[in-house]
């Protein structure tokens, strides 16, 4: 990478980094110098690559980026497959609300299965010669009782 693309030292004046990053000069807003080395990089606002137009001729199509325009510090952040920070279709205190309904019905409902429990019917295990009578500590002096076993 060549030194020009870099970023430079913390910005005096915004008229040079805005033309280094093909800015216009209001638009130009360096990151504070708090000493984490951003330099005269442009600070970008935070949004995804969704908020950007689908049908514009992009030089990067998957990226929706052109070239020569700077990039978010923390792009990789903002890629399509990563954060959307496009308005949400619906507020959001009607979804916590309807998660919320949602949650209670089923915690009320788990709440109910267990005070009343439902099983499946189960007849007794059926087993052949006479119940296993003798195998299942039968006395072999006594008649085994009669056994009747359904055919399903």
């Amino acid at each position: 990478m060549s030194k020009d693309l870099l970023p430079g030292p913390y910005p005096r004046t915004p008229e040079e980094p805005a033309k280094k990053y093909n800015m216009r000069v209001e638009d130009y807003e360096p990151y504070p110098d708090d000493g984490f080395g951003y330099g005269d990089y442009p600070k970008l606002p935070n949004k995804s690559l969704h908020e950007r137009d689908p049908w514009y001729q992009w030089d990067q199509p998957d990226m929706r980026h052109n070239w020569g325009q700077p990039m978010h510090w923390d792009f990789d952040m903002y890629i399509r497959n990563r954060v959307d920070t496009s308005p949400t279709p619906v507020p959001w205190h009607i979804m916590r609300r309807h998660f919320l309904i949602f949650l209670s019905t089923m915690l009320i409902m788990f709440g109910l299965g267990e005070l009343y429990p439902s099983y499946r019917p189960v007849g007794p295990k059926q087993y052949p010669f006479n119940d296993l009578y003798l195998e299942r500590g039968g006395d072999p002096n006594k008649e085994p009782p009669v056994v009747t076993h359904y055919e399903i």
